[in-house]
Parts: C-alpha cells; structure tokens; sequence
C-alpha cells in the first residue's frame, strides 16, 4: 500500500482536518486516512507543526534565544523548538500543506533589544513572574496585512519549491462570523470578516504567481453550511473536517499524488 507524506505546517484547522480531531477523550475524526484508504489504497503520514506565523518562519533558524531557553515556560502546543525551528525547510515530503490562519489571527510579541518574535500561547495562565517578565521584555509586534503576509509566505514557496517538487497546498479561512450582522461598513474596517476576505483575495493572487494550490475553506463552507460544519469562526467540527479533508485528497489526487488503482 502506497504511504504518502504529508508535511503540515499550521494550527487547528490543518491539524484536526489532516491529522486528527479529539474532543476530551473521545476521537471525533481521525483525519485524511480515513478518505484514502477508502478511495485511494494508500495512507499518510502526516507530520504536523504548529504555525506561529509566516514572518516568524522565515527568521526561524533552529536557534532558540537563551532569554527564552532560561524560563522554562509552559508553551505546549507551541513550543520553543517549534516556534524557532526550520524543520520545514530541511524534509522533502510527498506535499507541503500551510495556512493563513496564524497571518490572519495571530499578535506576536518582539524582544525589546534582541528583536526576535515570540508566541506566549495561554500567557495569563503563566506564574505571576513569568506574566511580569514577558510584559517588561517585550512589545506587541502589531498584525500583519495581506500584502506583508503574501510577500512571506511567497518568500517561503520559493525555497521549497527550490528545494523539491512537492505540491504546496494553504488553506484560506472562512468568512463567515457568527452573530455578524453588519449591513454598512463605515467604521467597521477592522472586523474579522473583512479581513479574512482580503488575505482570501490577497492568497489567489499567490497562486496564480507561484503555483501553489488552494485549500478553499471559505467555499466548501459556505457550500455545505458554514453553521453546519463549524463551532466557531476558526474551529470544525468533525463533518468539516471531513469535507475539507476531501477537498485535500481531491487536490492531491488532481495532482498526481496518489495511486491509481493501487499504482503510483
């Protein structure tokens, strides 16, 4: 049986949909495998990372800053090896999935003198020393737009297309907020809707310059009912993590990336 891998590089949406869903101790999805081996006769091997964001990837060189190594702060799922290393740079698998998710939704802070960025996941759960300490020793680094996002993440597209052939595939965001009713806009530049709507726009237009492939959850979503299919703007269900797993098994299948009767 023909075994992909997959190298996953993003947050819940390609985690739970990819990999696998659990909700306490009971497995909601257990990811891609369970289309494949039905449809294809092959499985993956899907290596996830969590994704702080794309600018911090791209300074990210294996070197974690002693300031950091000397806390022994409590990151999980987001740890000091994940957030500074490289290791998407130096595998070569069957297909690269990421997400602009992180771009979208994610702060980070920057080091006051040293100028690294850091994600202090679940910060207010921290000891009251750590909390003082990461306020005295760093500043918000603000979010990014679309066009600083699309420059990294076109900055990371070349050096893995650089590096192998394996398909790049990035899953966009939904635009759907629950509860949001807005009917005029005066005002309202800043609301999530909007902004995912603009690194959607800003996404295709990576595409059509690199090639990389689109995992267009926005559409399926709004297809099969967004409601339907999410807890929330930024989490599935499991029936959404099986439609956007599909969608990724039909890409990769258009691709080239999985067997034919068996065969590759």
């Amino acid at each position: 049986m023909k075994r992909l891998t997959i190298f996953a590089k993003g947050n819940l949406d390609v985690r739970d949909t990819l990999h696998s869903q659990k909700l306490g101790d009971r497995l909601a999805w257990n990811g891609i495998n369970e289309i494949l081996r039905e449809r294809h006769a092959c499985t993956a091997r899907v290596r996830h990372e969590t994704f702080a964001r794309s600018d911090a990837l791209l300074a990210a060189d294996g070197t974690i800053p002693d300031a950091l190594l000397q806390r022994g702060l409590p990151l999980s799922p987001y740890p000091l090896e994940t957030q500074f290393g490289s290791a998407l740079f130096d595998i070569d698998p069957d297909a690269y999935v990421l997400s602009i998710q992180p771009d979208i939704s994610i702060n980070l802070l920057r080091h006051r003198s040293e100028g690294f960025l850091f994600y202090p996941h679940n910060w207010p759960a921290w000891a009251e020393a750590d909390q003082a300490w990461l306020k005295e020793s760093f500043v918000s680094s603000g979010y990014l737009e679309p066009a600083e996002s699309m420059a990294n993440l076109r900055q990371i597209v070349d050096q893995l297309q650089a590096r192998c052939t394996a398909p790049i595939l990035i899953y966009n965001v939904s635009s759907v907020v629950p509860g949001e009713n807005v009917h005029i806009y005066s005002g309202m530049e800043d609301l999530l809707s909007t902004r995912s709507r603009r690194f959607n726009l800003a996404l295709i237009e990576l595409s059509q310059e690199t090639g990389v492939s689109i995992i267009d959850v926005d559409s399926i979503l709004a297809r099969e009912g967004a409601t339907r299919l999410t807890y929330d703007t930024l989490h599935f269900n499991a029936g959404g993590c099986r439609a956007v797993a599909e969608e990724v098994v039909r890409v990769l299948d258009d691709l080239g990336c999985l067997p034919v009767d068996g065969v590759l």
